[in-house]
């Protein structure tokens, strides 16, 4: 019987090394992976790449500051939201 496969899935994923000059340098995503009934999507989005020189390896984080101001904004949109709807409510028309 065949498993079921899960809705939503997180994987972290190494991509192809490089090396030059005895370097080698592997970059390092993360994906969300969403299947549906009909159909599905993948977001991939790099969270760090990897340094190994001289038998030493360091993982080095990769911060999307675009991501981060999106978030921003769209939380300051939805406070804004709330609080003119609010503001809204609380008013009374006149001539009641």
């Amino acid at each position: 019987m065949e498993r079921p496969e899960r809705t939503f899935q997180w994987q972290t994923a190494l991509g192809t090394p490089t090396t030059v000059a005895g370097t080698t340098v592997t970059p390092e995503s993360r994906a969300l992976i969403v299947r549906l009934p009909f159909g599905g999507f993948v977001w991939n989005r790099p969270v760090a790449v990897l340094v190994e020189r001289e038998g030493q390896t360091e993982r080095i984080a990769i911060h999307d500051v675009t991501r981060i101001l999106q978030v921003g904004l769209i939380g300051i949109s939805v406070f804004m939201l709330i609080v003119g709807a609010s503001t809204r409510m609380g008013r009374k028309e006149p001539g009641e």
